[in-house]
C-alpha cells in the first residue's frame, strides 16, 4: 500500500488473535503496522509479530524490488514490533540497526545481542539522512520515554511530513476490515486500556508534535491518519490530559439478585428524563472490561453501584476501580449506590479505594439499599442525579 510515493506499508493484519496483550478482546483483528522509506538510501520502520516473520520479510523484498535496505529503524520494543529484528539482520547484514540506547539493551535481553557492530543509536534530536541532496528525506527523532515503554522514538520525515507515532494514535482492529464506528472508539479503548497511565509521558510528547508540520501519522497499530491531523491531535490532548471528551453520565454496576441493577436502571432512566445528554449504563459483570473503563474517561460524571461482599466490595467492582486507579482515574465526579442485606459497607469500601487520587469530586448523597429498593431509594436516586448533573 502506497502512503506516498515514497513511503510504502508493509505491515501485516492478525485475523488469528483472540486477545492482545493476553487480556483486550479484539473482534476486528489486530494490525502490526511497518514501513519503508526509499530514497538515495532505504529504511524500514519498525518490524511485526513473531507470527508474521516471514510475511513481512516478503513484503519488505517485493518494496525494495531488488534493493537492499540500510536501516531498520526501532522505535518499539515491545514483541509484537520488534520480534522478527534478528531475521531482519540475518537477511540484511550490511544494514545498521537504529533505535535508543535503551532499545539496545532490551535487544540484548531478547535476542542475546545488541547488534553493537551494526548500532545506530537515536536520541533526540539525532537524525538519518536518506538522500544527499536538500529536499531529500530527513528523518529526526523525538524521545517518546514511557509513551507507553520507557525506550520509545518517534520518527519525523521533514520530506514527506509523516509523524511515525509508535503505539501512539494507534488502534485495535486489522487494517484490511473496516470499522463501521470509525477511528476514535477503538483508538480510545486502546488509549486507556495500554497507554492512559502514561498521560503525563503523552502531553510531553505532544507538544513536541505541535513544532512540526505534519500532514500524515504513521503509527504502529490500526490506520494511517491523513483526514483531519487537527482532530487526531487535540483527541489526544484531550486524553491524556484526562479533559472530559463526551457530556454524560456513566452508571456502572455490578448485581448478585438484580435489585441493584434495578437501581442502576431507575436511576438511568431518572438522569435521562432530567436531560441528561448521554447515560452510559453497563453491567461491570457481563461488558468487557475496557470498554467499561472507555467510558469511564470518555465522561466527566461516573455512578459506581455495586454489592457489599464479604464485608466489602463485590469483587468485579473492585477490580474495575484498580483499572480506574492504576491509570491515574481523575478530573471527574463520582456518586456511590450500595446494596447489602444487613450491613451496607460498599459504599465506604469504594470511597477508600479512590484514596491517593488526585481531582475528584464525591456526592454527598449516597443511596443504601437494604435488599429491594424502596421509595425513601427511589427519593435518594432523584436526589442522586440532582446532585451528579449539577
Amino acid at each position: 500500500m502506497k502512503i506516498t510515493d515514497s513511503i510504502k506499508y508493509i505491515g501485516v493484519d492478525d485475523h488469528k488473535i483472540d486477545l492482545f496483550e493476553g487480556q483486550f478482546e479484539v473482534p476486528l483483528g489486530m494490525a502490526y503496522n511497518s514501513y519503508i522509506i526509499t530514497d538515495e538510501k532505504t529504511a524500514v520502520m519498525d518490524s511485526v509479530d513473531q507470527n508474521f516473520g516471514d510475511e513481512w520479510l516478503k513484503n519488505i523484498e517485493k518494496a525494495l524490488a531488488g534493493r537492499t535496505p540500510d536501516y531498520l529503524i526501532v522505535q518499539h520494543m515491545e514483541m509484537d514490533h520488534s520480534a522478527n529484528i534478528k531475521k531482519f539482520a540475518e537477511k540484511y547484514p550490511s544494514a545498521k540497526i537504529a533505535a535508543s540506547k535503551m532499545a539496545f539493551t532490551m535487544m540484548k535481553n531478547y535476542f542475546g545481542t545488541d547488534f553493537s557492530e551494526r548500532q545506530f543509536v537515536l536520541t533526540e534530536g539525532a537524525a538519518i539522512e536518506l538522500g544527499k541532496n536538500e529536499g531529500d528525506h530527513s528523518l529526526t527523532f523525538i524521545s517518546a520515554p514511557n509513551v507507553h515503554w520507557p525506550e520509545v522514538i518517534f520518527t519525523y520525515d521533514k520530506k514527506e511530513k509523516v509523524l511515525f507515532s509508535a503505539d501512539a494514535f494507534g488502534k485495535f482492529g486489522a487494517n484490511d476490515k473496516e470499522d463501521p464506528e470509525g477511528w476514535a472508539c477503538e483508538a480510545r479503548r486502546y488509549y486507556f486500556g495500554i497507554v492512559g497511565k502514561f498521560g503525563t509521558a503523552v502531553q510531553t510528547v505532544l507538544k513536541k508534535a505541535a513544532a512540526l508540520d505534519i500532514k500524515t501519522i504513521a503509527p504502529l497499530h490500526g490506520p494511517v491518519l491523513t483526514d483531519d491531523i487537527a482532530y487526531y491531535l487535540k483527541t489526544y490532548d484531550t486524553w491524556s490530559s484526562y479533559g472530559v471528551e463526551s457530556e454524560g453520565v456513566c452508571v456502572l454496576y455490578t448485581s448478585v439478585y438484580g435489585n441493584t441493577k434495578k437501581a442502576a436502571e431507575k436511576l438511568s432512566d431518572i438522569l435521562k428524563a432530567k436531560g441528561c445528554p448521554k447515560v452510559a449504563l453497563a453491567d461491570l459483570a457481563r461488558e468487557d472490561t475496557y470498554e467499561c473503563v472507555e467510558d469511564a474517561f470518555r465522561y466527566g460524571k461516573l455512578i459506581l453501584a455495586t454489592t457489599t461482599y464479604n464485608g466489602g466490595v463485590f469483587p468485579k467492582m473492585r477490580e474495575f476501580i484498580d483499572h480506574l486507579k492504576e491509570r491515574n482515574y481523575q478530573n471527574r465526579k463520582i456518586g456511590f449506590i450500595e446494596n447489602g442485606s444487613w450491613a451496607p459497607l460498599a459504599a465506604k469500601g469504594m470511597l477508600s479505594m479512590f484514596e491517593g487520587s488526585t481531582n475528584l469530586t464525591f456526592c454527598q448523597t449516597k443511596v443504601t439499599i437494604k435488599i429491594a429498593l424502596t421509595d425513601e431509594n427511589n427519593s435518594q436516586l432523584e436526589k442522586l442525579a440532582d446532585e451528579i448533573l449539577e
